[in-house]
């Protein structure tokens, strides 16, 4: 299966692929399919190179080999590409693993971004969390969605900086359906509890 980034190149050295506004127009259907940008430039199967590359990740991957190698030159030109072309509200940043090294104490500003979040969180889940979202395993998942926002120039309903700074401190918020729970270092352990009285 293509994954983003796809491109293609001929023996030229020539590139093909989808930037933001044919993504746009195409509805953001294919858009990082080989066959898909071999079909809409009109291209020889048997006479392109294929190429992955994620931008956030750094990782260049070879799909396949049909003519000349230039790997190294398709690898050395996608390091470079100004991926606001590609697709425009993406931020390109190095990812963070919020859960390495060791477990620390969270300042009184960071027990302050926990209970903003309760209240976003709150709001964003309100209708579906009594049926479907009552664990652990989903508050966690959502401050990883939260962070995954941060990546995007895109203006959202809700105010998702209150997990991201967590996230990025080295903190990641889970909820039990009573206690909020804030986990730090590479074992998650918990160092702090706190409990919305006003929910209850």
């Amino acid at each position: 299966m293509c994954e983003f980034f796809s491109f293609c190149t001929d023996e030229y050295g020539m590139k093909y692929y989808f930037n933001w506004e044919q993504r746009q127009a195409m509805k953001f259907e294919g858009q990082d399919s080989h066959d898909h940008i071999i079909a809409e430039y009109k291209l020889k199967d048997d006479k392109i190179n294929c190429f992955e590359f994620n931008p956030l990740t750094r990782k260049f991957q070879v799909d396949k080999l049909n003519t000349i190698d230039n790997r190294i030159q398709a690898e050395e030109w996608v390091n470079k590409l100004d991926f606001k072309t590609i697709v425009e509200p993406l931020i390109i940043k190095p990812i963070f693993n919020p859960l390495q090294g060791r477990a620390k104490k969270p300042t009184p500003k960071q027990i302050q971004s926990l209970k903003e979040w309760n209240s976003v969180w709150a709001s964003v889940w309100d209708s579906v969390r009594d049926s479907v979202r009552d664990s652990v395993g989903d508050s966690a998942g959502d401050s990883v969605w939260a962070y995954t926002s941060s990546f995007f120039t895109v203006e959202y309903k809700y105010d998702f900086t209150s997990a991201i700074k967590l996230w990025e401190a080295g903190f990641v918020p889970s909820f039990d359906g009573k206690t909020w729970r804030l986990h730090s270092g590479k074992s998650a352990k918990i160092i702090y509890e706190w409990q919305n009285m006003e929910a209850e």
